[in-house]
């Protein structure tokens, strides 16, 4: 992180949708637009560290927030851990931080649902979108009836929902998320990622919330039906200029989905397969990737 006063990244907390959100944030005293970065599992907002200070250096507003139930944001009482419920948060936050239409929004994994789901539903909220590792539109519904590979590639996520879960996973100090690391970004040293992102799950509460995420979606999990609507808007390819990144050698969702995606994008989306990276493609090669998303923000 940052030494330097305009770029040092410090932690804040507000109010939205029924819970405490914590996120990090740096610039905040700028007066350019808002950047909203939004994780995914198994990861937390310090995965933005070193793209947040960049952020700031260009103007803008950065924050990070803490997904719903990752620690030190608050595990909701009500239950609700579809993405959509995640993304009615993201639009809150903006308001909350006093927003314009010309705040962008970085998501990667979970991250990158939640934003599509975000900038469909209030399209006016989002100057731009730049989102990774989980490919807009359709490509990923039809992997998962259509392509082996990745079917294989997701048992994690049938594995889930399963009660045995909720004592796999913590064993031996979440070693298991190592595992995942391990295979999603072939190669990497996530030692630091991971020092940093095991707080935000040790807690029962917070790995049953991250968990939630998945239950949601594929299984019994709780699913608001008044969110129904908004969560079937992140179907669509965002109507924003869109950046969209994905690594070559990427562990969980294999490039050649993201290749089937690219295929179906209009023209104000662009896309690029990252040689060299896989999953965590923002931490492998930060430098690379985090030019590609400021050279994106600032292109006219």
């Amino acid at each position: 992180m940052s030494n330097s006063p305009s770029t040092a990244i410090s932690q804040h907390s507000t109010h939205v949708n029924g819970i405490t959100m914590s996120y990090l944030a740096a610039g905040l005293d700028n007066a350019g637009p808002l950047a909203i970065c939004l994780h995914g599992f198994p990861d937390s907002a310090h995965t933005w560290r070193h793209l947040l200070p960049r952020l700031a250096d260009a103007g803008y507003r950065a924050v990070a927030p803490f997904l719903r139930g990752y620690a030190p944001t608050e595990v909701p009482s009500d239950g609700r851990f579809q993405t959509a419920a995640s993304a009615q948060d993201v639009i809150e936050l903006h308001a909350a931080l006093g927003g314009g239409d010309d705040t962008v929004i970085i998501g990667h994994d979970w991250g990158a649902v939640i934003t599509h789901i975000a900038v469909n539903h209030a399209p006016s909220l989002w100057g731009k979108v730049v989102t990774m590792a989980v490919p807009p539109g359709n490509a990923v519904g039809v992997a998962f009836l259509t392509n082996l590979a990745q079917i294989k590639r997701s048992w994690y996520m049938f594995f889930f929902q399963h009660p045995f879960a909720d004592m796999v996973v913590p064993a031996n100090d979440l070693a298991y998320i190592d595992m995942i690391w391990e295979d999603w970004s072939p190669g990497y040293d996530a030692r630091e990622d991971l020092e940093l992102l095991k707080p935000c799950l040790r807690d029962p509460a917070n790995l049953q919330a991250a968990l939630g995420y998945y239950r949601a979606t594929l299984g019994d999990g709780y699913k608001d039906p008044a969110l129904q609507d908004m969560q079937n808007a992140g179907s669509a390819v965002p109507s924003q200029p869109l950046l969209y990144l994905h690594g070559r050698n990427d562990g969980c969702m294999g490039a050649e989905v993201a290749e089937f995606a690219l295929t179906e994008f209009p023209a104000t989306a662009r896309g690029e397969i990252v040689d060299g990276v896989g999953h965590f493609l923002h931490l492998e090669n930060a430098d690379l990737v985090n030019t590609k998303i400021l050279d994106f923000l600032q292109s006219v």
